[in-house]
């Protein structure tokens, strides 16, 4: 397997303390871990995580933009374009090449192609943000029918079409394996031709979103996939283990999708 395994610690490693704190990030990194990746900064303690990151020689692949804003809508536009702007610094500070960007919850009433074109403004106004910096903003889909009910973002599909129509190097997809099978897509028939717009790349089994091998996903089939597109990038694991034991749960991870 050529793509480098990341570690969600918001899932991950939670017997070991706080997300991004020194003991768990110690415990990721005894574990054979070497990058890893976390949700909201605004809640953390930047000074200590910076210490953390030079003790343990861990890097950090991505973290969420703060504050999110509505992407579909444009009354938050100004919310959503201030929250990179701020979160920018924080990136450059911690070497995190990729923020996290969410589409927001979808408007009751308002047209789907509006929602869209507001969702595809939004970006194409932060994308010289993202440029000027060297960072990357990664679009993430997610699944409404288990784990974000009134998610705008649900389609892989429609999120490749606005990041073609956005035409920023620095807009990506963040493409959550868990998210699009249980939306019943098909990796390798959503991510056909579109290997070069995938920024980063997240993984849990479904059914349950705990660690590949505890569920129904054919791994050796879904990793062949990315790799059929051209991805060579970090593969995040964002699940929660099954029996609560994380370095128990990552010693079957390379069994399951190894041999792609």
């Amino acid at each position: 397997m050529r793509n480098e395994l990341s570690v969600c610690v918001e899932m991950l490693f939670r017997e070991f303390g706080d997300p991004m704190s020194a003991r768990q990030l110690t415990a990721a990194k005894t574990a054979g871990i070497n990058k890893v990746e976390f949700w909201l900064w605004r809640n953390k303690d930047i000074d200590a995580i910076e210490r953390s990151l030079a003790d343990t020689g861990l890097s950090v692949l991505s973290m969420v933009s703060q504050p999110q804003g509505h992407l579909v809508d444009p009354a938050q536009r100004n919310e959503f374009l201030q929250g990179v702007r701020e979160s920018i610094p924080v990136a450059k500070r911690l070497e995190i090449p990729n923020l996290v960007v969410l589409s927001g919850n979808a408007r009751e009433g308002v047209p789907d192609l509006e929602q869209r074109e507001a969702l595809t403004e939004a970006l194409r106004a932060a994308a010289p943000l993202a440029e000027e910096a060297g960072v990357t903003l990664i679009l993430e889909p997610l699944n409404t029918r288990v784990d974000h009910v009134g998610n705008y973002l649900d389609s892989t599909k429609v999120a490749l079409d606005v990041l073609n129509d956005v035409d920023s190097p620095n807009i990506r997809l963040l493409y959550d394996l868990y998210h699009s099978v249980v939306m019943d897509e098909d990796p390798a028939e959503v991510l056909r031709g579109a290997g070069h717009l995938i920024g980063h790349v997240q993984i849990a089994d479904h059914p349950g979103r705990h660690e590949p091998g505890s569920g129904g996903v054919d791994w050796k089939r879904e990793i062949h996939a990315l790799q059929a597109v051209g991805y060579s990038g970090g593969i995040g694991l964002e699940y929660t283990p099954s029996d609560g034991d994380s370095i128990k749960s990552l010693q079957h991870i390379r069994e399951a999708i190894t041999g792609a």
